[in-house]
């Protein structure tokens, strides 16, 4: 399951919960592929602390919607990745782009508003 918020500062934050297989990631995929090629968003952060289990589709969700991003100049942070996740987004090369944060202080770090709590 997912939940999927753009802030006024067209930062996508994407909240993963429970397990992401390939039917989950298609349906994710199509949602944050057309705001960002809409040009809604500046940049995405994947918030993975509470997504208990990931496949391959899920880190290709992500590469790929780095993909669709980089052409706009776009930010991608991912963010508490269980230890397991961490390893095959080093992997990846992704390491650079993980962090061990709240949502608030990825955005922060973009260069957004924080959200009111």
């Amino acid at each position: 399951m997912a939940n999927i918020e753009i802030t006024e500062n067209g930062i996508l934050v994407v909240t993963l919960y429970g397990e992401l297989d390939n039917h989950e990631a298609n349906g994710i995929r199509t949602n944050i592929s057309s705001a960002i090629f809409a040009g809604q968003v500046k940049a995405v952060i994947w918030d993975l602390e509470k997504l208990g289990f990931m496949d391959s589709a899920g880190i290709g969700l992500i590469l790929g919607r780095m993909r669709d991003l980089a052409p706009f100049g776009g930010e991608t942070l991912i963010l508490n990745p269980s230890v397991t996740m961490e390893k095959i987004f080093s992997f990846s090369g992704l390491e650079k782009n993980i962090r061990h944060c709240t949502v608030d202080q990825a955005i922060g770090e973009i260069g957004g508003v924080l959200h009111e709590q």
